[in-house]
C-alpha cells in the first residue's frame, strides 16, 4: 500500500465506503472497460457479487488480472485505486449478495432487493486479491476551491 494515508487508513476507508467500486478489465476483445459494482473489503481481499450471465465473469475468466477505484464524484477528491487478480466463486454469491445488500442499507422489503434476491441462486461472488492499492486525498489541496 503506498500514497498518502497509512494502510490502516486504507482498510478502513474500503471498510467504511459506501460508493460503488470501479473495476477495470479487458473485454473479449482485449479492450479496457470499466464497470461499477458494490463491494465489501474483507480480509485484505474485495469481493462483488453479479449474476452468473454477465459478461464480466468471462471477462476475468480471460484475463483475471484487473483494475479497481474506490472514489466518490464529489469534493474533498480522495480514495483508493489498485490492481490485483480476480477469481470466481459461484458458492458464495448468494452470501455475498446478501451483505452487500445490507452493507448498502438496502431495505429488504424493496423492490431491488425482492429483485436480486429472486434469482439469488444465480449469484456468483467476485473476489479481487489486490497486489497494489495506493490512496490520493486532495481535501487539503481543495480547501476554499469550491464555491
Amino acid at each position: 500500500m503506498s500514497g498518502s494515508w497509512t494502510d490502516t487508513q486504507i482498510a478502513a476507508f474500503m471498510v467504511e465506503s459506501k460508493i460503488p467500486l470501479r473495476l477495470a478489465v479487458h473485454d473479449a476483445t482485449g479492450c479496457p472497460l470499466v464497470m461499477s459494482l458494490w463491494f465489501l473489503y474483507e480480509d485484505g481481499a474485495v469481493w462483488c457479487a453479479t449474476s452468473g450471465k454477465a459478461r464480466v465473469l468471462a471477462f476475468l475468466t480471460n484475463e483475471p488480472r484487473c483494475g479497481f477505484e474506490i472514489a466518490g464524484d464529489a469534493p474533498p477528491y480522495r480514495g483508493v485505486r489498485g490492481g490485483g487478480r480476480a477469481s470466481i466463486h459461484p458458492e458464495q454469491g448468494g452470501e455475498v449478495l446478501k451483505r452487500l445488500l445490507e452493507r448498502y442499507d438496502v431495505a429488504s422489503n424493496s423492490k431491488l432487493a425482492t429483485m436480486l434476491l429472486s434469482r439469488i441462486e444465480e449469484e456468483v461472488a467476485i473476489r479481487i486479491k489486490p497486489d497494489r492499492i495506493s490512496s490520493w486525498d486532495f481535501s487539503q489541496r481543495m480547501k476554499g476551491a469550491m464555491g
